[in-house]
């Protein structure tokens, strides 16, 4: 079920950018008098599963998920409809028109992209505002996991500032980005008291990166643990634990914090351990006697930091969430653009950054959360556009490119060289998806 879930978010969401996306092109086609052939979800091979004609245009839907099209009269693209361009040019032919309208045409489909990304960020600020934990909140500072620790972190710590930048809002996905992303090397950090400079090694925008680290959390807010949710049958269920039971002391060693029960159980499987229990509403202890599962687990869910700690919520007005989700779109692009700047440099591995419809598919999760959902679609919005904006001949920015040259030099390339040209294109953009698609079967069977 988690599985068709996440399966149905990743498919409505790419066939709403599809779609857009294609009337982004079908649009200015129409509008200049250009005949489209067809408009179709999913490409169509051999055969399609849905078909209607409607005018000029079939409308339908392809077997083959791997993204959409429109078929423009008189257009070199995928199709490789060579012997529409071997008779005369008809006027309603994409070749027929001025340069500048089948530029309008070519640039329609990122255009929307870029705009929907925006509009969809704008609206989820606008519906869901932004919720967040400010860091000076957080009075029991960090619980490190390994990968913080091997960092230079330490649970406890109150994290200071990130670079030259004051950590204000709680969450590790900014050390990731700064050190990954924007090159910073420097934390600075509360420990014991006292103020204590951390450096980061240029390695870790290398590891920070890696697939099999993308899920792994840095840090944690430290919070006392109390027990949010009980797995059916597990050991605390068994043993009569409630929810909103606290977690005092195990083995007789009292403790504070969630990582510190967390670490004294590792490798504890199938053992005997006590409990010191808090019951709600109650300060008496009472000891309870259970037998971790083979997980090394007691089958619950500990609470989170918003029990614990007060969080921020910003509120946006419709009009002024507009430049709140113009600007979040500016900072995701950014990103991109600083890491596509770093795989260059060799700092991020591109086999180690690519994933193809596994990877994108588990960013959404396993439960159908809408907020998510709209978030994810705006940021693959932006991806979408960006991607084909790249200057590789049967993406739109290979079309861009070679129209630009055309009306700076004032010479069309000729059919036959867009005919190569984009064979060569599609070959380069097949042989990134079969990676890409590759590097996830290999992750998931041997990761």
């Amino acid at each position: 079920m988690d599985l068709l879930i996440t399966i149905g978010q990743l498919v409505l969401s790419l066939s709403i950018l599809i779609v857009l996306h294609e009337f982004g092109h079908f649009l200015p086609a129409r509008f200049f008098g250009t005949r489209v052939e067809k408009f179709y979800l999913f490409f169509d091979p051999y055969f399609s599963l849905f078909k209607k004609q409607i005018g000029e245009t079939e409308y339908g839907i392809g077997w083959l998920p791997l993204g959409g099209y429109v078929k423009i009269s008189g257009m070199i693209d995928e199709s490789f409809d060579t012997d529409q361009m071997e008779a005369e040019p008809q006027p309603w032919e994409f070749r027929s028109k001025p340069a500048w309208q089948r530029l309008i045409i070519m640039l329609g489909g990122v255009t929307v992209n870029f705009i929907l990304g925006f509009l969809i960020y704008s609206m989820v600020l606008f519906g869901y505002g932004e919720e967040y934990l400010p860091a000076e909140n957080a009075v029991a500072g960090i619980a490190v996991d390994s990968l913080g620790q091997e960092m230079g972190l330490m649970t406890g710590d109150k994290l200071l500032m990130i670079g030259n930048e004051k950590f204000e809002r709680f969450n590790d996905r900014a050390v990731l980005r700064a050190v990954a992303i924007n090159n910073v090397r420097e934390l600075t950090v509360n420990r014991d008291g006292g103020e204590q400079k951390i450096s980061i090694d240029n390695k870790w925008a290398d590891i920070l990166t890696r697939h099999e680290n993308k899920r792994e959390r840095l840090f944690l807010p430290r919070v006392p643990f109390m027990i949010a949710k009980l797995g059916k049958g597990g050991p605390a269920a068994e043993a009569g634990l409630e929810v909103e039971d606290k977690i005092v002391s195990v083995d007789g060693r009292p403790i504070a914090y969630f990582d510190e029960f967390s670490t004294y159980i590792k490798g504890k499987k199938d053992t005997e351990i006590t409990l010191g229990i808090k019951s709600k509403g109650s300060e008496t202890v009472k000891n309870v006697t259970l037998i971790t599962n083979e997980n090394a687990q007691i089958g619950v869910n500990p609470a989170g930091p918003t029990v614990f700690y007060d969080t921020e919520r910003i509120e946006y007005g419709f009009i002024e969430s507009f430049p709140a989700g113009y600007n979040q779109g500016v900072r995701f692009l950014g990103d991109q653009f600083k890491a596509f700047g770093e795989m260059f440099k060799g700092n991020i591995k591109v086999t180690e950054s690519l994933g193809g419809f596994a990877s994108i598919g588990s960013m959404f999760g396993k439960t159908w959360e809408w907020e998510r959902f709209w978030y994810m679609t705006a940021s693959l919005s932006l991806i979408l556009a960006f991607m084909n904006l790249l200057p590789i001949p049967a993406l739109d920015g290979g079309h861009v490119m070679f129209l630009l040259y055309e009306v700076v030099s004032g010479r069309k390339p000729s059919d036959k060289f867009m005919e190569y040209a984009t064979m060569v294109g599609f070959v380069i953009v097949l042989g990134l998806v079969v990676l890409a698609n590759g590097l996830d079967i290999w992750r998931g069977l041997f990761g």
